[in-house]
């Protein structure tokens, strides 16, 4: 397995690099030569539709030079006033803004150009060059003509503003392998506190498209330590699941179940006449629905349904409640779809079941996420989406009241 790729930035190099920035920012390493190979093909790939971009050479002689953009790279010349190049070594560190902004940016799929202050480029054999040297556009202090120098690395940074990061996470986590390993430990390990459940059941809901199979799927393959692919994943618009279906949780191959099952149903719909309904959700919650049971809105689960269990054990019963939502669509929820999920809240609380919300898609709302999901939990843009997810007026903050005992969790779909 390929290792991650580490910054050669140090942390006094990176403290004077930032100081350079009139407003706090974060660094994140989207490309490093020789890390991902010399193509300046592959280094162009990197830059996004938005954003704002440092690129940083390392020199032989222990100099490093970098350039920046204060937005989006078009290809051919771009003005770009907020733009500089800058030099950082072991006694000083200078920056150079543009004098003259037409021009200050080259870039085209053989070259990266700062003026001719920094130059990085394909040769004719297609690898990395780097040239600097200076003209009046960053007007440098004591660079020479340009000519082509030696380099030990070259990087591509975003530039990410700390407004959208937390200085501070609001959950706190420790993203090790041998933390990671207590908590498959525990779950392994765990038994019910009461000697006559046999598995806890978890029932997971959520509209077309939430990833509700895509978090079982993703469970199941970090348990089993290997992908597993349930049947049907995707994101058809009423869902590919249209049965109740459990899966166990299982450590090993050939091992026994552990004492969790996730269980998945039909995804909600706007309304009663799509998707899940109220009747039949209380119907598996209750443990009345058989396994396998077909979900049909014209044929609501009741007595006379094929398998219908009319007294079920508290093993056939949902033990907790898990409402699944895509975050990027958490705070456009339609009035139906909002007044469906108020409803099932509020018969499952009656119910004095424990009531989870799992946030997906997670990466697609915030950069820094994307790049790496440590950042998961010092996410402002997610902060703000679990504390809405809390406190919808369209729920009329019933869900105010559970925060003692509703846990907001984020998962990554990969």
């Amino acid at each position: 397995m390929a290792h991650a790729a580490v910054s050669a930035l140090d942390l006094g190099s990176e403290k004077q690099l930032l100081q350079f920035f009139p407003e706090p920012v974060r660094l994140h390493l989207l490309y490093k030569v020789p890390h991902h190979g010399f193509k300046m093909s592959d280094l162009i790939s990197k830059f996004d539709q938005e954003g704002r971009f440092v690129v940083i050479v390392y020199l032989e002689s222990g100099t490093m030079k970098g350039g920046y953009m204060s937005k989006r790279p078009v290809f051919y010349c771009q003005e770009d006033k907020g733009a500089f190049v800058f030099e950082i070594d072991h006694q000083k560190a200078n920056v150079f803004p543009v004098v003259k902004h037409r021009n200050s940016i080259i870039f085209n799929r053989e070259k990266i150009g700062f003026g001719d202050c920094l130059n990085i480029y394909s040769n004719k054999d297609k690898t990395l060059c780097v040239d600097v040297g200076f003209d009046d556009t960053y007007t440098p202090t004591d660079w020479s003509d340009e000519f082509e120098v030696p380099f030990m690395v070259v990087e591509l940074h975003r530039i990410q503003s700390v407004g959208d990061m937390l200085l501070n996470p609001w959950r706190e986590l420790s993203w090790t392998e041998k933390e990671r390993g207590s908590l498959r430990k525990n779950l392994v390990s765990f038994k019910p506190a009461c000697q006559s459940l046999n598995q806890v059941r978890v029932l997971l809901m959520g509209p077309p498209g939430s990833g509700k199979s895509s978090f079982i799927n993703s469970v199941r393959s970090v348990m089993f330590g290997r992908v597993l692919l349930l049947p049907f994943i995707g994101t058809a618009t009423k869902g590919f699941n249209k049965k109740l279906k459990s899966y166990d949780i299982r450590s090993e191959r050939g091992g026994k179940p552990t004492a969790l099952t996730l269980c998945d149903v039909l995804a909600l719909g706007d309304g009663e006449t799509t998707g899940l309904t109220l009747p039949d959700a209380l119907a598996v919650i209750n443990g009345h629905a058989p396994e396998g049971h077909k979900f049909q809105s014209e044929a609501p689960i009741k007595a006379e349904t094929s398998g219908y269990r009319p007294v079920p054990s508290i093993n056939d019963q949902i033990h907790c409640a898990v409402f699944v939502l895509n975050a990027c669509q958490v705070m456009t929820t339609s009035e139906d779809l909002t007044e469906t999920l108020r409803t099932l809240q509020a018969e499952i609380s009656d119910l004095d079941i424990p009531q989870v919300v799992l946030l997906t898609h997670v990466d697609q709302v915030c950069h820094a996420v994307q790049e790496d999901v440590k950042f998961v939990y010092s996410s402002r843009i997610l902060q703000e989406k679990m504390m809405g997810v809390c406190c919808l007026p369209a729920l009329g903050g019933s869900w105010r009241g559970l925060r003692s005992r509703l846990c907001i969790s984020l998962f990554l779909i990969f």
